[in-house]
Order: C-alpha cells, then sequence, then structure tokens
C-alpha cells in the first residue's frame, strides 16, 4: 500500500520535532546509521539532469515543495543535461555536508563521480528512474517497468490491426535514455517473437530529444516513401518521437497507428482525436516520487534502508476509451 505524503509530512514532521533535528551536524556526511541526532536539520542533495523536460522541471518543484514540507536542508543542482557542469557541482554539494542523496531521472551510467562521492562520503543515494536495473549504487532507486509498458502498448497495436505476425512495425528508439532503450530493445523483441517484420531492419534511431518529432518524422516518412503501404505501426519510446511519427503517417496518408510513452497533454489530445495516435503509456511520477520520499524520511528517522535496492511499479494505458481520466505528464504541477 502507498503511503499519503500528507499523512507521511505530518508523521515525520512529529518525529523530527521529537529527536531535535535528523542529521549528523558535522563532516562530510552521515553514515548509514547516523541520520538521527545533533541540531542541524537533514541535509539533502538533489540533482538532475532532466530539468528542462516537463517531467524533470515538476519533480524538481515536487522535492523542494516536500522539503520545505519536512524542514529538509536542500542542495538542489540542476544539470540542463550537461554532466560536465552537473556532477562536480553535485560532488561539491555532497562535500559540504550532505545525509542523502536524491537522484531525479538520471541514468546511473551518466554519474559514476557522484556514485563515488556519495559513497566516500558514506551517505546514501536515492533515486527515481535512475536506471533500468539493481545497482549498489543506489539504496533504492524506484523505476516504472519496462516490460509492462511494451506489453500494453503491443497488445493495443496487436488489436487495432488484426495481430502482429506479418506486418510491418517500426520501432523508434534513443539509446541514450536507459528507459527508452530498455524497452525499445523490449518492443524489438516483441515484433520478431509476433512473426512481424522490424520496418528497416533494426530500431530506428533518433539522435537527440530535442530534435525527436523532427527526426522520427523524417524516419517515417523516407520509410513511407520508400515503401508505400508498406507499414501498420509505428512504437515509439517516448511520446514527442511519436507525435512526429503522427505527423508523417497523416501526411502520407497511410492507415499505420503508433503508440507513445509519457501521457503528454498533446499525445492525449492527438489519441481523443480518433487519428493514427493509437494509445500512450501513463507513468505514475508523484507516487513514486512519495516512495522514495517515504525511504529517505525513514533514514531520516533512525537510520532505516530499503529492504531493496529496485523496484519497477506498473502503469496505465492511455487510450481513447480513459483519455479523458488521465493528468497529463506536462501537468503534474
Amino acid at each position: 500500500m502507498r503511503t499519503s505524503l500528507k499523512t507521511l509530512a505530518a508523521a515525520a514532521t512529529v518525529a523530527v520535532l521529537a529527536l531535535a533535528g535528523c542529521s549528523s551536524g558535522s563532516g562530510a556526511g552521515g553514515s548509514t546509521g547516523d541520520a538521527g541526532g545533533g541540531d542541524q536539520p537533514f541535509r539533502v542533495v538533489a540533482f538532475t539532469s532532466g530539468n528542462q523536460t516537463p517531467i524533470g522541471a515538476w519533480w524538481v518543484k515536487a522535492v523542494e515543495a516536500q522539503a520545505e514540507e519536512l524542514g529538509w536542508d536542500l542542495t538542489m543542482v540542476q544539470g540542463d543535461f550537461d554532466f560536465q557542469k552537473m556532477n562536480p557541482a553535485v560532488e561539491s554539494a555532497i562535500g559540504q555536508g550532505a545525509d542523502a542523496v536524491y537522484n531525479g531521472y538520471t541514468d546511473v551510467a551518466s554519474i559514476s563521480s557522484i556514485v563515488t562521492a556519495a559513497k566516500d562520503a558514506g551517505i546514501p543515494m536515492f533515486a527515481i528512474d535512475a536506471g533500468t536495473e539493481p545497482t549498489d549504487a543506489y539504496a533504492l532507486n524506484i523505476t516504472t517497468d519496462q516490460q509492462e509498458i511494451v506489453d500494453q502498448t503491443m497488445e493495443a497495436i496487436s488489436d487495432s490491426i488484426g495481430g502482429l505476425e506479418g506486418k510491418n512495425i517500426m520501432v523508434i528508439g534513443h539509446d541514450p535514455h536507459a528507459g527508452i532503450r530498455m524497452r525499445s530493445g523490449l518492443a524489438a523483441e516483441a515484433v520478431e517473437a509476433a512473426g512481424a517484420n522490424l520496418a528497416g531492419g533494426e530500431i530506428q534511431q533518433v539522435v537527440s530529444p530535442a530534435t525527436g518529432r523532427t527526426e522520427a518524422l523524417a524516419l517515417v516518412a523516407d520509410y513511407l516513401s520508400a515503401n508505400p503501404g508498406g507499414l501498420d505501426a509505428v512504437w515509439v519510446g517516448w511520446d514527442d518521437a511519436a507525435l512526429g511519427a503522427v505527423q508523417a503517417i497523416s501526411e502520407a496518408g497511410s492507415d499505420a497507428k503508433v503508440t507513445g510513452v509519457d501521457a503528454t497533454s498533446e499525445a492525449i489530445a492527438a489519441i481523443q482525436s480518433g487519428g493514427p495516435f493509437l494509445a500512450t503509456v501513463e507513468q505514475p511520477w508523484p507516487s513514486i516520487n512519495d516512495d522514495v520520499t517515504a525511504a529517505l524520511v525513514a533514514f531520516q528517522k533512525d537510520g532505516t534502508m530499503p529492504s531493496s535496492d529496485f523496484e519497477a511499479v506498473g502503469v496505465t494505458l492511455v487510450t481513447k476509451d480513459n483519455a479523458a481520466e488521465i493528468t497529463p505528464s506536462d501537468k503534474l504541477g
């Protein structure tokens, strides 16, 4: 059962006041067992490389609000996808004294120096959507179930086009993003396992998320130009690129269907319009953030560490039937 943040915050505030502060109060950081005690507030270094994305920007505001509510001393580092700028800033903040680190949406492969700094300081790192596999870099990383994302979107495609066998399905991914890399790989495997043809012979890669929509448009338009009527569906790892695929299909007069991931407002509107955009996926970031915060509060209170360092939670397929009930990911706050 998930813990309500308001209930959590109220309980945590009482506990923190009763303990008269919950940090080590000195030094470069606290060890696993000394997060409680002392007269200083609980010190958290939070960082994200993706603050320019709607979900990343929401997370920054959410964590800042939670920190104020819980009485944390928060240092927030916003990386703007610039790891040469972000990583040293986070390491410096850890070196100035911290009790815990909170990583938002930044793959562990990109932050080895931060992982080392946290380990050297003897403090745990908690994370939201910061890798797709268990790793001892984190005390806890909660993300979404990539296999479930693929299963739900592929089922939607199959139902819409009368099965996958013998059909031509394009998969569009972006390997630098751990989640997209994993789910696009799983999507390509599902296409081939179902006896469908992987359009283009391999996963079609977008180079930059900033140009994902125009890149996906070009990928699909070029394929349709070379293979008129030869495309049944396009599976895309995120909504912005999926919208490019939708545009290419519409302009070509194709009957192909498209699925995305993220449940952005523009994607939901496109699904509701009844065009090529068939479905997207809602990932429950607010409840995931609440769960990570609950783990941080448990550590703050008495040094309790999570029983597992990795959790993948379920998602919701968004179709025309339930689109009106979904809060878009770019409207979370």
